[in-house]
């Protein structure tokens, strides 16, 4: 007696769809959102009226594509809308101005940066010719690394 797996393709339909369910809640992108959501309506959906599995396999591929590529970037625009464009930790050092306080150079120095914090620092790589930064020069930060940052000399727009 030879079982026709095609009767229990629900079940494996729906398996699918609680995996991806699962899989979003951890990830939090609306991918696996998108499809479980083609594979409920296309794959599931198609099941239930009766079509051959390759048709339910194909609805399933082509509304999870049309969802991911349609209804997920709207989604995360609007998630994304409230968010604090503020940058924060590291991220908000970056091109932050600078005042020397001891001799920057591609071994050391040390920096206040325009925050208030004092922070090891030295010339960015591609600075390294010969160039020395002196005690109340003004910088940018180009790079952090570690607890160093990276510096190289604030550009001046002189109005003449």
């Amino acid at each position: 007696m030879v079982i026709d797996l095609t009767q229990y393709l629900w079940i494996i339909w729906l398996v699918f769809v609680i995996i991806c369910v699962i899989i979003e809640v951890v990830t939090l992108e609306f991918t696996f959102l998108m499809i479980a959501a083609g594979s409920l309506l296309g794959g599931l959906g198609l099941n239930l009226i009766g079509a051959e599995w390759w048709v339910q396999v194909g609805a399933a591929a082509i509304l999870s594509a049309l969802l991911l590529f349609t209804i997920r970037p709207l989604l995360l625009q609007t998630l994304r809308k409230g968010a604090d464009p503020a940058k924060s930790n590291v991220d908000a050092l970056y091109g932050m101005r600078a005042r020397v306080l001891l001799p920057v150079t591609d071994t050391g120095g040390q920096v206040k940066l325009a925050n208030g914090e004092t922070w090891t620092a030295r010339l960015a790589a591609d600075l390294t010719d010969h160039l020395s930064l002196g005690e109340g020069d003004r910088v940018v930060v180009t790079r952090v690394d570690g607890a160093t940052v990276e510096v190289a000399p604030e550009e001046r727009n002189d109005p003449s």
